[in-house]
C-alpha cells in the first residue's frame, strides 16, 4: 500500500493555528493528555489566552489567573536590560556583566516561563529554576547565577513594575561549606616558583613580560590588555597604572627581569606609537570584556606546551600568587595597594600614601621567593 507523502487539510490548519474549533460549542480548544481546555469564541483571543498558559498547560500545572495588570517576565527582563545597557554604555557595568545578565534572563524564561506574572511567583518557581541550573553549574557558577536571579527580580519592585517584592523562599546561593569543598576539591590557585620559570622559558616576548607583570605586580587580564605605554617608567623601573576594574590607583617597582622583557616587548611591537604596550598578532587588544580572552586562550596553550597544565588554574592564578607569596612578607596594607584592592575601612579613607620602600620590599619579597629558590636548587 502507497504511503501518503503530503498532508491533509487538517493537518495543515493545525500546523498554521494550534486551536481547533468544537462545532457544538463554538469555542476553539486544545486537547492535552486527553483532556480538552476551551479558550472562548473568539478566535484572537483563545490564541492569546493559550500562549499565556500553554507552558503551565504541558507541564501539567494549573495556570495561574489572568490580571492584565500584572508584570510579566518578558516585560520585566526587558525593562531590566534597557536599564543594563544604559549602565554599560555609560561604563558603570562592564559588558560581560550586561552578558551575563543577559544570559541570566534567558535562563529565567527558559525555566520559568515568558508569560509568567512576577507578583504571582512563588517560592517553588524559584527553587524549580534553581535545580534546573545545580545540574549545569558547580557551587559557584550556580552561586553567582541566583544572585544574578536576584537582582533581576527585585529590579520589578524596586522600579515600580509590581506592588509587593518577590518572595525568594529557598533561593540562595550554596551554604559556605559547600563553596569551602568545592574549592578544597579544585585545589589552590597557585604556581610554585619551578613552575613559572618554565613558563618564562617558553613564553615569547609578549607573554614573557606579561607573565612577569603578574607574578612581579599582581597583574591580572584586564591589566595586561588593557595597559598603555604611558603608565611605564622603565628608566626609574616603576609602573602607575589604575586597576581597570575598579579605578583604584596602583603603583609598584619592577624588577629587573620584568624592566627588561617589557622594553622587548616594546621594540616588538609594530607600531612604536602604539597607545598599547601589547597586542595580539591581529592587532587587537589581548583582552576583551568577555567570557573568551585571547590572552587566557594562549597562556592555556603555553601551559600545555610545557607541561604544567591544570583545569581551572589560567593566567589570573599568577595574581594569586602574588597575593599569597607578597602576604608572606607581613606587610598586607603594601600588598593590598599593589594588588588594587578596595579598602573600604575608616582607615582606608583616610590613608593617602603608602611608601615606596614598603612597596619595594613587598615585589623584592615575592622575587627572592621566585628567582632565589633556583639559586638555590643550582
Amino acid at each position: 500500500m502507497a504511503h501518503r507523502t503530503k498532508p491533509n487539510s487538517r493537518e495543515k490548519r493545525a500546523a498554521k493555528f494550534p486551536l481547533t474549533l468544537h462545532k457544538p460549542t463554538g469555542q476553539w480548544r486544545k486537547r492535552i493528555r486527553g483532556k480538552d481546555f476551551y479558550f472562548g469564541t473568539d478566535q484572537d483571543a483563545a490564541l492569546a489566552e493559550w500562549l499565556r498558559v500553554k507552558e503551565d498547560r504541558l507541564a501539567g500545572r494549573t495556570p495561574k489567573p489572568f490580571d492584565g495588570d500584572m508584570c510579566s517576565l518578558m516585560t520585566l527582563c526587558n525593562h531590566f536590560l534597557t536599564n543594563a545597557k544604559s549602565k554599560r554604555d555609560g561604563g558603570e557595568i562592564t559588558s560581560r556583566t550586561f552578558d551575563d545578565y543577559h544570559t541570566s534572563c534567558e535562563r529565567i524564561l527558559k525555566h520559568i516561563g515568558k508569560s509568567a506574572a512576577v507578583e504571582e511567583l512563588r517560592p517553588d518557581d524559584l527553587m524549580k529554576l534553581r535545580r534546573a541550573l545545580a545540574k549545569t553549574m558547580n557551587p559557584t557558577s550556580l552561586g553567582n547565577e541566583v544572585g544574578r536571579v536576584r537582582v533581576i527580580l527585585r529590579f520589578a519592585f524596586e522600579n515600580g513594575l509590581t506592588d509587593k517584592p518577590v518572595r525568594f523562599g529557598d533561593f540562595k546561593r550554596p551554604a559556605k561549606r559547600v563553596l569551602r569543598r568545592e574549592k578544597a576539591k579544585a585545589g589552590p590557585k597557585l604556581f610554585e616558583a619551578a613552575t613559572i620559570q618554565k613558563l618564562l622559558d617558553g613564553a615569547d616576548v609578549q607573554m614573557k613580560a606579561m607573565i612577569l607583570l603578574a607574578i612581579n605586580c599582581g597583574f591580572g587580564n584586564a591589566d595586561c590588555g588593557q595597559l598603555p605605554a604611558a603608565a611605564l617608567d622603565l628608566d626609574s623601573g616603576w609602573i602607575d597604572f589604575p586597576r581597570p576594574k575598579t579605578g583604584i590607583g596602583r603603583r609598584c617597582p619592577l624588577w629587573t627581569e620584568t624592566v627588561e622583557a617589557l622594553k622587548a616587548a616594546l621594540s616588538a611591537r609594530k607600531s612604536s606609537t602604539d597607545t598599547l604596550v601589547f597586542r595580539t598578532k591581529y592587532g587587537r587588544s589581548w583582552f576583551v570584556d568577555s567570557a573568551r580572552c585571547a590572552l587566557s586562550a594562549e597562556f592555556r596553550k603555553l601551559c600545555q606546551a610545557v607541561g604544567v597544565y591544570e583545569p581551572g588554574k589560567g593566567f589570573y592564578a599568577c595574581r594569586h600568587t602574588f597575593q599569597t607569596i607578597g602576604d608572606e612578607h607581613g606587610d598586607y596594607l603594601a600588598t593590598r595597594s599593589i594588588m588594587g584592592h578596595a579598602d573600604n575601612t575608616i582607615s582606608g579613607t583616610y590613608r593617602e600614601r603608602i611608601k615606596d620602600e614598603r612597596l619595594r620590599a613587598v615585589v623584592d619579597h615575592v622575587r627572592e621567593w621566585l628567582f632565589g629558590c633556583l639559586a638555590t636548587k643550582s
